[in-house]
C-alpha cells in the first residue's frame, strides 16, 4: 500500500525533513510512488554514497532502489539540522543514519546474516511550485559497518 506524498500541516522545518523521510521510508516499504515524491522534478538530481555518484532519478532508481527495496530495511534517521532562511525555496539537512539491512522475508529471522551501517547524510533540497520540498543532492558517508557486507552487494 502507498503511503500519501504530501502531509497536511507540517512546519516548513518539518517539511524540509519529510523529502528525507519520504526517500527512506519508501525504500523501507518498498513504496515507489514515495521514493519518487522525494526527489526534485524541475532540476538533476545527485545521489552519492562516495562510492560513485548516481545521476539522475532513473540512476538512482536502478543502481539504489532497485537494490535496496526488496530486501527487509529498517533507516533510522536522527540529528536532523536543518538550514533554512524564512521564505527560501532551498535549504541543507544534515543526519545521522543507523540502518538495518536483511535479505528479502529474512528480517525477523534472528539467526540469518546481516549489514547494519551508521552514516552521515548531507542533502541540499528545494521546495518546488506545490510547497513541497524534495531533494536535489543527497552525498552519504558511511562511518561504519557491522556485518555482511554481501546483504547490499558490496
Amino acid at each position: 500500500m502507498s503511503q500519501p506524498t504530501t502531509l497536511a500541516g507540517l512546519t516548513p522545518r518539518e517539511a524540509i525533513a519529510d523529502a528525507m523521510y519520504r526517500c527512506v521510508i519508501g525504500l523501507d516499504t518498498a513504496d515507489l510512488p514515495l521514493f519518487e515524491s522525494a526527489w526534485s522534478k524541475d532540476s538533476p538530481v545527485l545521489f552519492d554514497m562516495g562510492t560513485g555518484a548516481m545521476h539522475g532519478l532513473e540512476d538512482i532508481k536502478s543502481k539504489l532502489y532497485n537494490f535496496i527495496a526488496p530486501l527487509d530495511t529498517h533507516h533510522n534517521c536522527s540529528n536532523v539540522r536543518i538550514d533554512a532562511k524564512p521564505g527560501a525555496k532551498t535549504a541543507y539537512l544534515t543526519a545521522y543514519s543507523i540502518a538495518q539491512h536483511h535479505r528479502a522475508g529474512e528480517g525477523v529471522d534472528t539467526s540469518t546474516k546481516h549489514l547494519t551501517s551508521g552514516a552521515q547524510y548531507f542533502l541540499d533540497v528545494v521546495e518546488d511550485g506545490d510547497r513541497v520540498w524534495r531533494i536535489k543532492e543527497w552525498r552519504m558517508t558511511v562511518m561504519w559497518l557491522d556485518g555482511d557486507a554481501s546483504i547490499v552487494g558490496r
